[in-house]
């Protein structure tokens, strides 16, 4: 019963984050499945947390929502009781020590974090037992193998805004085409020193239209 249970968990996914010159990036695509099912083709992998802090996440989608009520609870705290922003490191470490205190009973997603801060733009993964490590370009999920042929290929640390939003559609285009588990809409997160944005979808299908010349 219970290796039926865990096999029904949602699962599979192609997260990516980036650091431009002038922006933080982090994208997936929106297939979710259940064992062979797939149970949608636009499921929410990219969530905002903070006004210019926001993740993407690769397993469990109840334990990532739960994940981001807790973090948005604390942050909002804090910011009220001390009137000051909340930084992208104060953020990973506080999302290592929750996830470190309960590694007996984990919470099962792979996080790509990202943000901008008084200290420039930050992209971190953290794993389940709140391992973190910090990075200029980053794929998690089980077609982050695909995404990671792509980011190795053609990333550059002064990329502009633009190019990295290009570069992360190819990414997720990539796993797309060879991971079974990954599919459906993709979305893209900019996060530049003034704000939070979502990309609109027909920007991104203008982009994909390019790769199929």
């Amino acid at each position: 019963m219970m290796k039926e249970k865990m096999e029904m968990r949602e699962t599979g996914t192609t997260t990516v984050g980036i650091v431009c010159k002038d922006a933080v990036i982090l994208a997936s695509e929106g297939k979710s499945t259940l064992g062979y099912l797939v149970s949608s083709k636009s499921a929410q992998k990219v969530y905002q947390i903070d006004d210019k802090i926001a993740l993407t996440t690769a397993g469990g989608a109840g334990d990532t929502q739960a994940l981001c009520r807790i973090l948005k609870a604390e942050i909002n705290i804090y910011k009220t009781m001390r009137n000051t922003d909340f930084t992208v490191n104060a953020t990973i470490s506080l999302l290592s020590n929750i996830l470190q205190q309960n590694r007996y009973y984990p919470y099962m997603a792979m996080l790509i974090v990202g943000g901008h801060d008084r200290d420039g733009f930050h992209v971190w993964t953290l794993d389940a037992m709140g391992g973190a490590e910090k990075d200029k370009s980053v794929a998690t999920g089980s077609g982050s193998p695909f995404a990671y042929g792509v980011l190795e290929a053609d990333y550059k640390e002064n990329m502009t805004k633009e190019e990295g939003i290009r570069l992360v559609v190819k990414a997720i285009r990539s796993a797309r085409e060879r991971d079974i588990f990954s599919g459906g809409k993709i979305q893209v997160c900019v996060i530049t020193k003034d704000n939070l944005e979502f990309v609109d979808d027909t920007k991104i299908d203008e982009i994909l239209k390019t790769f199929n010349k």
